[in-house]
């Protein structure tokens, strides 16, 4: 069989091995800054294809039967957290026991992440866009995986949230542009942007959403107990690979901007 081609010449498509899904948390806007929450999240969800549908999504679909009794709901950090819609719980002892199963379900899959915190306060140069500067750390991170993966010469598709028409249209300017080689590279870099309606059913974003807050209290509250965060700190990409994990990701999986002194210069 000629590469490229596969069972009656149907052509083989270049797609790496897999897909990341994409959230953000807090706002990118540096008019008005939230003094409880001055910073803006983006997280990338690295999967492994094969282990997405195999486990991923039948652990997200079996909760969601067990706690609702359908898989049609959506889980939103936001709603979860501020109880609202079919999130409305009918204890205390009934929300602990959907979160601690919730996290257990976190803890115990396999994904890679990769996060960038904007200290929007802190930020010096105020014309900079805060997710701009995150997205290009987290693809140019991403591509480094990509080459830990021996991935890097074929196609992921990053699945990002509709945000509005002239929001998707930046951003995707914006990760053509540094996909286009605007870099740190300073070369094409192998990915493609994939917009989701809100009301996809999504695994892999809804995973994105629930762990982008968890990333940003971890900087804004850092004496704060963050069970959650405690959970992602052995999820992050980082320097000497997963034997590695839980230590040694600042600056690798996880950015600050502006750098902390305790970060690795990139």
């Amino acid at each position: 069989m000629r590469n490229g081609e596969a069972g009656r010449g149907v052509p083989t498509p270049n797609f790496s091995n897999f897909v990341v899904y994409v959230d953000e948390s807090g706002d990118h806007s540096l008019e008005s800054i939230d003094a409880q929450y001055p910073v803006f999240v983006l997280a990338f969800c690295v999967f492994q294809k094969a282990y997405y549908g195999q486990a991923i999504v039948p652990a997200l679909e079996s909760f969601k039967f067990r706690h609702f009794g359908h898989d049609v709901v959506v889980l939103h950090e936001t709603d979860i957290r501020k109880e609202r819609g079919q999130f409305r719980f009918a204890s205390r002892a009934h929300k602990q026991a959907f979160l601690d199963e919730l996290t257990d379900i976190i803890a115990e899959k396999h994904f890679i992440l990769i996060g960038c915190v904007i200290d929007k306060v802190r930020l010096r140069d105020r014309s900079q866009n805060p997710y701009h500067l995150a997205l290009g750390f987290c693809l140019e991170t991403l591509y480094e995986l990509m080459q830990e993966k021996g991935q890097d010469e074929l196609t992921t598709h990053v699945v990002v949230e509709c945000r509005g028409k002239r929001e998707d249209a930046d951003l995707e300017l914006e990760f053509l542009r540094v996909c286009a080689g605007e870099n740190k590279f300073e070369r094409p870099l192998p990915f493609e942007v994939v917009f989701a309606d809100k009301k996809t059913n999504s695994s892999g974003l809804q995973l994105a959403d629930l762990v982008a807050r968890p990333i940003g209290l971890s900087i804004v509250r850092p004496d704060q107990a963050n069970r959650a965060f405690d959970v992602l700190r052995h999820k992050f990409f980082c320097s000497g690979g997963r034997a590695h994990a839980g230590a040694g990701f600042e600056g690798w999986g996880l950015k600050i901007h502006p750098a902390l002194e305790s970060e690795r210069p990139r």
